[in-house]
């Protein structure tokens, strides 16, 4: 293929096809990220026909991934994770660490190194933003208690793998590569706690900059654009500060694109005009974040499938099992009813966008093994697809126990919800 026309090509057959199967995948009521998967699969170099440029897709994939974190960031509501503050944080970190342990666990079954087995883990164990907002929308409970634990449970997940990711290459080296099985990293090797310090240290200073004059700048930018009545330039100073914070964080200060940009999101969305500045970002987010679904898509061989099925589900397993049991658990030890417990359950039972990202960062670093990305991947392709059956499961289990003879009682009695015991 000439180089000339490899991106217009790479694009145009990505974008067509992910229409085309994701909305096929609308149609059967299935999640369209699973038909943008699929479309990735489709152009990737594991499936006969036209092979996207390998080159080129994986810079695409990384504006997607920055457009993401920079809605994510847009979102990030400070007042709704302190409303349900009580049981979103515990609850979500209980919930990644028990999930992380059961991928660590059976990472280790398979012979893996503990570093490797703790990378695979923590991608396991956070749930995909895309979904789980479509999910609430769809049976409007997105401003209910069970949304809003739900959405608040997410952002804690969220806000630790950022954290994870910004940590993650620092421990790349003797802390995780070589990890033993005891734990300990083997002698020999040179001390990573000044690398972490050095680390934290810029981005204690990337952080300050942008809470300091970056809250102040960004918005003043925003409404002097704003006067001039320009839609474009408006929409066009927004992605340039998206773009260019996460370029010049990951330049000048060593942070992940990712991190810059969700922290880009968080400072405009302090603005007057927040409102109008994600509604004009969002039709090229959300092309762009196509095209990073097709790219993840890309890296997925439909072959593991076939060569490791027991291994696939063991990770469907804890990811619809595993997870959204320990949610419910732990949910209903905060004293919830029932009903909130299985819906915010439910919707915690898939992975996505985090779980790529760290995946790829986990292979690239060279402490997760490619195979590795391939379980992650197949385990997002299935526990998605799956969602909407969970989502009826749940939801009739939650009937049948307000139908148990204890439940009844207690709604006599009480005249309200009917709690758990």
């Amino acid at each position: 293929m000439a180089h000339e026309t490899a991106l217009i090509a790479t694009i145009a057959m990505s974008l067509g096809l992910a229409l085309l199967l994701g909305f096929a995948a609308a149609r059967l009521k299935i999640p369209p990220l699973v038909g943008y998967l699929l479309a990735g699969v489709a152009v990737g170099p594991f499936t006969p026909g036209f092979v996207a440029d390998a080159r080129l897709a994986p810079q695409l994939a990384e504006i997607g991934v920055i457009l993401l974190m920079f809605g994510i960031g847009m979102h990030f509501s400070v007042r709704d994770l302190w409303a349900v503050r009580a049981i979103a944080l515990p609850g979500a970190l209980a919930q990644v660490a028990i999930t992380t342990a059961l991928g660590a666990g059976v990472a280790r079954l398979w012979g893996w190194p503990l570093g490797a087995g703790l990378v695979f883990g923590l991608a396991l164990s956070v749930a995909s933003t895309v979904v789980l907002l479509r999910a609430m929308e769809v049976r409007q409970c997105l401003d209910s208690p069970e949304g809003r634990i739900a959405v608040g449970w997410l952002i804690v997940e969220d806000l630790l793998m950022v954290l994870v990711l910004v940590l993650l290459p620092a421990f790349a080296g003797p802390p995780l590569a070589h990890l033993t099985d005891a734990g300990h990293a083997p002698a020999g090797h040179a001390p990573w706690a000044a690398t972490l310090g050095a680390t934290l240290g810029k981005l204690a200073v990337f952080v300050a900059l942008m809470f300091g004059a970056g809250a102040r700048v960004f918005p003043w930018l925003l409404k002097q654009v704003e006067r001039t009545g320009s839609r474009e330039l408006f929409t066009l100073a927004v992605l340039s500060l998206a773009i260019g914070v996460a370029f010049g964080a990951s330049e000048l200060f060593g942070v992940s694109f990712a991190l810059g940009a969700f922290v880009a999101g968080i400072v405009i969305h302090e603005s007057d005009l927040s409102r109008r500045a994600a509604a004009d970002a969002l039709p090229l987010r959300d092309a762009f974040a196509v095209l990073f679904f097709v790219s993840v898509g890309m890296l997925f061989d439909p072959a593991i499938l076939v060569r490791q099925p027991l291994q696939v589900l063991a990770v469907v397993a804890i990811i619809i099992l595993g997870k959204s049991l320990a949610a419910l658990g732990l949910v209903l030890g905060f004293r919830q009813p029932r009903d909130i417990a299985f819906t915010v359950a439910a919707s915690l039972a898939q992975i996505g966008e985090f779980s790529f990202i760290l995946a790829g960062l986990g292979v690239s670093l060279g402490l997760l093994p490619p195979e590795g990305r391939g379980l992650v991947l197949a385990g997002a392709l299935l526990s998605i697809t799956l969602n909407p059956v969970v989502f009826r499961v749940s939801g009739l289990l939650a009937a049948r126990t307000h139908a148990l003879p204890g439940a009844r009682r207690r709604r006599a009695q009480g005249g309200g919800s009917d709690r758990a015991d």
